[in-house]
């Protein structure tokens, strides 16, 4: 595909329609920040509850799309999504972010769940990166120490999954009702690397140095299978393994945001062995993960495949982290997926009608008719990051 072409497409659905779809359908005039759900024929839920992780990460896909096309309507959604988190997420007695709050913004779920509180991590940092908010910072940093007194195993390594309101040990572990009830998952420490790689572009603490290497090694030695060349998903305290499951979406995004955590860190002989490690995941998913359409089915377990539907968020990882196995390798065969991702995407993730982007299709093609447009896990960010991140590759080449 040209370049220029697929730019200016990237460009189109970015501000045409996601970050447009957010503006004109998300906010919530008459209770403040977002509607809490939409669903696909866009009615709203005015009374559903309020997630930490939509709300997130609206700010951080708003925060970085302000920072790299800068626009007052992306300031300002920015801001919208920063007072509310911080006016009834923010719990000012213990710390930390509340799970979930109602349509009225009252905590509905107050445990302190880490997933949660490292994506609060990843939008502040975004948020200080794009509008300077020290106040963001700030609390990004007394998030860091929080996760790092409560959530983090000094025995094992890592970090538990969950706490009480209180950071108290509490069994209510599980991340969703499609998760594990198990003290560690890939899916948390992929998301707390993810924000301690944001939070130390912008604060070069030693003790945040440290983590963010540790954190890299605990994903290398632990969490990628060294045979698969996959993630392994759940786990136990001392890192038995719990589950066998594959996920193709996380395996070809964490190969990209290994690779970026590696980057900022800035040790050569680290990023040497992610290199190595993230081309192998690449490689697994490009081999076994991809449909005939361009599209990449959603799990499987050592036997095959166990869900062939294919959810709009691992397509969109599919065509960033091809495109960076191509950046690092030059092997056309993955510039080739990730063109085709994006071909996929167009043809039958994009909602052409109602906006945004269809929550997932059948393995004929066909809008998966029952899932929502916003919810608390239907949120801008994996698509908006994949055109911000694909626009800002292109424009290096």
């Amino acid at each position: 595909m040209n370049k220029q072409q697929w730019k200016e497409e990237l460009q189109h659905e970015l501000n045409d329609n996601i970050l447009k779809f957010w503006i004109d359908n998300s906010i919530d005039s008459e209770h403040g920040g977002f509607i809490g759900e939409i669903d696909q024929q866009l009615q709203v839920d005015s009374k559903a509850d309020k997630g930490l992780v939509l709300n997130s990460r609206i700010l951080w896909t708003f925060a970085s799309a302000h920072r790299l096309h800068p626009s007052p309507k992306y300031l300002e959604m920015a801001e919208r999504a920063y007072d509310y988190l911080l006016n009834h997420f923010l719990d000012r007695e213990h710390g930390g972010l509340f799970w979930m709050v109602d349509y009225l913004g009252r905590p509905s779920q107050d445990k302190k769940q880490v997933y949660g509180q490292a994506f609060m991590i990843y939008a502040l940092a975004e948020y200080y990166r794009a509008a300077g908010n020290q106040e963001a910072l700030d609390l990004a940093i007394e998030l860091y120490h929080l996760l790092e007194k409560y959530s983090y195993d000094p025995i094992h390594k890592g970090y538990v999954e969950a706490l009480s309101r209180t950071w108290e040990q509490t069994g209510n572990l599980s991340l969703s009702d499609k998760d594990l009830n198990e003290k560690k998952s890939m899916n948390t420490h992929l998301h707390v690397l993810e924000a301690y790689t944001n939070l130390y572009r912008v604060w070069k603490s030693p003790e945040l140095k440290h983590s963010l290497n540790e954190l890299i090694e605990v994903t290398l030695d632990h969490i990628i299978d060294s045979e698969s060349s996959h993630f392994l998903l759940f786990f136990d305290e001392a890192w038995d393994v719990k589950s066998h499951h594959i996920s193709y979406g996380h395996d070809i995004e964490g190969s990209w945001l290994l690779v970026e955590a590696a980057e900022v860190l800035d040790d050569p002989g680290v990023l040497k062995r992610v290199i190595q490690t993230a081309i192998a995941m690449a490689e697994a998913v490009h081999a076994e993960g991809i449909d005939k359409d361009g599209g990449i089915w959603n799990e499987a377990d050592p036997s095959g495949l166990t869900d062939t539907n294919k959810d709009w968020w691992p397509q969109a990882e599919a065509m960033v982290g091809f495109y960076n196995a191509y950046q690092m390798t030059r092997d056309e065969k993955f510039e080739e997926a990730a063109v085709n991702s994006w071909k996929f995407i167009q043809n039958y993730i994009v909602d052409r009608n109602g906006g945004e982007w269809y929550w997932g299709v059948d393995q004929s093609g066909t809008p998966l008719p029952n899932e929502p447009k916003v919810s608390p896990w239907k949120c801008p960010y994996h698509n908006g990051r994949a055109c911000l991140e694909m626009l800002e590759r292109l424009d290096r080449q």
